[in-house]
């Protein structure tokens, strides 16, 4: 799965699954590591996609003072 192309939405919402099975205790640890490993990497795509808007709004700003 593409994580790159998906909408922050979209990312929670599978981080919040990935939360509740890893809950549930229901899997084996082979298969708990790989969910919390995909969990993990979907956050960091989040928190990069974050970094670029704060990054954004930042030039905003300060192309709206320069006005």
């Amino acid at each position: 799965m593409n994580y790159e192309e998906m909408s922050m939405e979209e990312l929670f919402a599978l981080v919040e699954e990935a939360s509740a099975r890893l809950e549930q205790g229901e899997m084996s640890l082979e298969e708990t590591f790989e969910v919390y490993r995909e969990a993990r990497k979907m956050l960091k795509i989040c928190e990069s996609k974050i970094d670029l808007i704060e990054k954004k709004m930042i030039v905003l700003e300060e192309e709206s003072d320069e006005l």
